[in-house]
């Protein structure tokens, strides 16, 4: 009897885990979003951060125009960008391109959203709630996962726990010292299949 309930026990939290791996990519009409999240703010931060890696499947460019959520009185999109020898962070007005067939990465020293005025601090292990706004494929709910202060990466795409070295995925991988926002990568720049 104890090993019957042993393996429903194993069985269920397998799918659970499963589940919850497959909640955290979002699609919304041709597009993609997976892996989206955000890291730790200190307790009176106004501003936190938002990443993930948009994929566009279609045959038509799209663009992010924007975003909400209850945590911050405006979403915002920016772009980090060397200026001589100074690195300065930009707000993109327009919103930022998601070519047909193409990979943007909005992540930390390249493309990112920035939750400006938050209501309360991002907490570790916890999830915020934001809605994107795409010029073509229109709204998108979803939760960033907030990881700690100084992550590079969201857990998920640390592929050390699976037998093998972390895997880089771009400017995400800088040292967390490099600035509030990370140091510029290259990444900044849609990637083409």
């Amino acid at each position: 009897m104890s090993l019957r309930i042993t393996l429903a026990a194993a069985a269920a939290l397998t799918l659970g885990l499963l589940t919850a791996a497959s909640a955290h990519d979002y699609k919304v009409g041709d597009l993609t979003i997976a892996h989206p999240w955000s890291r730790a703010t200190p307790p009176n931060a106004a501003v936190g951060g938002g990443y993930m890696v948009i994929e566009n499947h279609g045959a038509s460019d799209d663009r992010l125009l924007g975003g909400a959520s209850p945590v911050a009185g405006e979403v915002q999109i920016h772009t980090m960008e060397m200026d001589g020898d100074i690195m300065k962070m930009r707000r993109l007005e327009d919103g930022v391109a998601v070519p047909a067939g193409a990979t943007v990465a909005l992540e930390p020293g390249a493309y990112h959203l920035m939750l400006m005025n938050l209501t309360e601090p991002l907490a570790e292990g916890s999830r915020v709630p934001l809605t994107l706004r795409f010029e073509k494929a229109g709204p998108v709910e979803m939760e960033l996962t907030v990881e700690g202060i100084g992550a590079r990466a969201p857990a998920a795409m640390d592929h050390s726990q699976h037998g093998g070295a972390a895997m880089s995925h771009g400017a995400g991988d800088m040292p967390a010292d490099a600035g509030a926002h990370g140091a510029m990568g290259d990444g900044a720049e849609p990637h083409q299949h």
